[in-house]
This record gives structure tokens, sequence and C-alpha cells, in this order.
């Protein structure tokens, strides 16, 4: 989806912020070696925190000694290394969770085991690059789902209104195109919109012209908001 959104665009670089429903590490790291940087919230699977126990992300990891640091300041070590659904998944262990004053508030198994995908440091980097934005998703949420939410509440309880994949894209595309036009009299007023209407179809014309180089060369004057 990032990258048919970077191709719709026509740019290179670009960033993909999503919700924590669409937080895959397979399609993360197909992101990372397109180019394409990514922000989602990581899912939370376990109910250790919910339990009152400790959750995975107490227990640090030491990426020099390839090992994690539970609360208890144990360290759990790395014991072998499998493959489930196509990902190579390390474990890791101590051995002196039986005798553990903390284990009650742990796990209620003999040991607390640690699971690491083999490219963690690219999601635990991402973590740390969105803790770092925090205004991230708040701008998702007013830019994208805004949208998406008012086109759901003028379509109502009903679905889609044809059938057929081709029609349902033409009704989809109706709807973002009444949204888009809605938006921009909301934002420029009537006179505004059709004046930034007629300065894109210019841009175009240029385009077909003189080809997308040329057209990149153009700029518009801030004083007059004529070519130069």
């Amino acid at each position: 989806m990032a990258k048919k959104a970077r191709t719709a665009i026509g740019t290179e670089s670009l960033t993909a912020i999503t919700d924590r429903g669409y937080f895959k590490g397979e399609e993360i790291l197909a992101c990372k070696q397109a180019g394409i940087a990514v922000l989602v919230p990581a899912t939370r699977t376990s109910n250790a925190k919910a339990d009152g126990r400790f959750d995975k992300a107490d227990f640090v990891y030491d990426r020099e000694k390839n090992e994690h640091r539970c609360p208890a300041g144990q360290a759990l070590i790395w014991h072998f290394a499998g493959v489930e659904k196509g990902m190579t998944l390390n474990r890791y262990w101590s051995s002196n969770c039986k005798t553990c004053p903390l284990k009650d508030r742990c796990t209620p198994s003999q040991q607390r085991r640690v699971t690491r995908w083999e490219h963690q440091d690219l999601l635990d980097d991402m973590q740390e690059q969105l803790e770092r934005s925090p205004d991230a998703m708040r701008i998702r949420r007013c830019s994208v789902e805004h949208s998406f939410g008012t086109i759901k509440s003028w379509m109502g309880t009903t679905h889609f209104m044809t059938k057929g994949l081709e029609r349902v894209k033409t009704e989809m595309s109706l709807h973002v195109l009444a949204y888009n036009v809605k938006r921009l009299m909301s934002l420029l007023g009537v006179a505004g919109m059709m004046e930034a209407i007629r300065g894109y179809a210019f841009l175009l014309d240029l385009q077909r012209v003189f080809g997308a180089s040329a057209v990149l060369t153009w700029s518009v004057s801030p004083k007059t908001g004529t070519a130069p």
C-alpha cells in the first residue's frame, strides 16, 4: 500500500503513518527495504501487564551481549532460534527464575521466556522515532481519520450501491471527489476553490507541453501569483 501511495504521489521519499492495526513486522521490513519510512505503534498481544505482571518492555535488551535484563537484574540469555510463519525468532530465558523473589510478578510458568525477532532492532528504532514525534499520530487522526469518518457518515449504514470491484472503485472515487470539493469550499470558499482548480489545470497543461521536469523548475511568484 505504501509503495502504491508513493507511486501515486510521484515522490521518492515517503513516511507512512498508520495505527497499530497495521503493525506487522514483515510489512515494516519491506517498507524499510523499499526506502519508505514507517511510523506505527506496536500492538500489545500479552495480558501480563493487565494481570499485574511485568510486561515484555520491562526486559531490556543488550545488543552487545545479545541478552535481556529482567527487572530482578538477571540475564536472560539466548538459547535457540526457530522459524515461525517465515520469521526467525530468538528465544531467551534465565535458569534462575524458580528461586527469583519476583517470580509471582513475572510469570506463572517455570520460566519467563522472551521472544525476539531477528529484525527487532528495526522495530525498536521505529518506536524510538515515534516517541520523538508525539504529534505524528495526532496529525494522522486529523488528516486521515477525519476524511474517512466523514465519508462513512455520509454513506450512512448502507454499503456500496454497486457490485463488482471496478464499479465499487468508481463509486468510492465519487465519494472522495465530493469530499475534496466540499473540503476545498470550506477552506477556500467557492472563488478560492475555482482559482485553485484553474491553477492546477494550468500546471497540467505545462506538464503536457514541456514535460514533468520543466514543471518542477516553474515557480509561482509569492506576490503576484503568476509565473516569473
